[in-house]
């Protein structure tokens, strides 16, 4: 069975809404780890619409797990990760425009680029991941480019609108774990993973991680949001 990486960007995202200090991602990831995270995964985008530096340096600072960067393929964020030194580098495609990431990565198309990015990272003896989709020539890219996991993109099962469609997709990603895993690289999987959907993936074969976010801090705004409203209320009529 797989372990779980909580993604945090979203807790930064609320905050960066009110450009605030709060709510603090970096305690969300100490609660995500007392929790039960096996690792905490943050992407510092370029244009620093969710996640700040401050934030990946005082997470690399104060977990005690994994702790897994996603980052796009660029000088500047290589530059970033060679200094803060996370254990994992997630590389994924960004785009200003996006929402969120939109696909996975064209490993396949730009293979010196990003040869230049992951060699000198894992000089610094830190694991390379590939964000892709599930398809056989960007796994062979993977291995070639001599990445140590991919994270297969769960986005077309998660959109899947039946389960015709759903059933395709869990098809082609177990396929795809097995081609990774029989060339040596570790798997991990993520995006758009929710409660509702997330058992499919966990009996796949040879996925080690799934990596969620979104879902859990929608969640928490359910279950968490009581308590937090009855302690703002004890604050405010001063009972104790």
């Amino acid at each position: 069975m797989p372990k779980l990486c909580v993604n945090v960007d979203h807790v930064a995202t609320i905050r960066q809404a009110r450009g605030t200090n709060e709510p603090d991602p970096v305690a969300a990831a100490l609660i995500a780890e007392r929790a039960g995270a096996i690792g905490i995964t943050i992407h510092l985008r370029e244009d620093r619409r969710h996640i700040q530096d401050r934030d990946l340096r005082l997470i690399r600072q104060v977990v005690r797990g994994k702790l897994n960067l996603e980052m796009a393929p660029v000088e500047e964020m290589r530059g970033i990760a060679l200094d803060t030194r996370p254990d994992q580098v997630t590389l994924v495609p960004e785009r200003r425009e996006e929402i969120t990431t939109e696909g996975g990565l064209d490993a396949s198309g730009q293979m010196d680029r990003l040869a230049a990015i992951i060699v000198p990272i894992q000089e610094a003896k830190i694991l390379v991941s590939l964000f892709i989709d599930p398809e056989q020539h960007q796994i062979e890219a993977a291995h070639r480019l001599g990445a140590d996991y991919i994270e297969l993109n769960t986005a077309a099962y998660s959109e899947a609108r039946n389960p015709e469609a759903a059933g395709r997709e869990i098809s082609a990603l177990k396929k795809a774990a097995e081609q990774a895993h029989a060339l040596g690289l570790g798997v991990h999987a993520g995006h758009g993973l929710t409660f509702l959907n997330v058992e499919p993936i966990t009996s796949l074969p040879h996925i080690e991680e799934l990596n969620i976010g979104h879902s859990i801090v929608s969640q928490a705004v359910f279950t968490g949001f009581e308590a937090a409203v009855g302690e703002m209320a004890r604050l405010v009529e001063g009972r104790s």
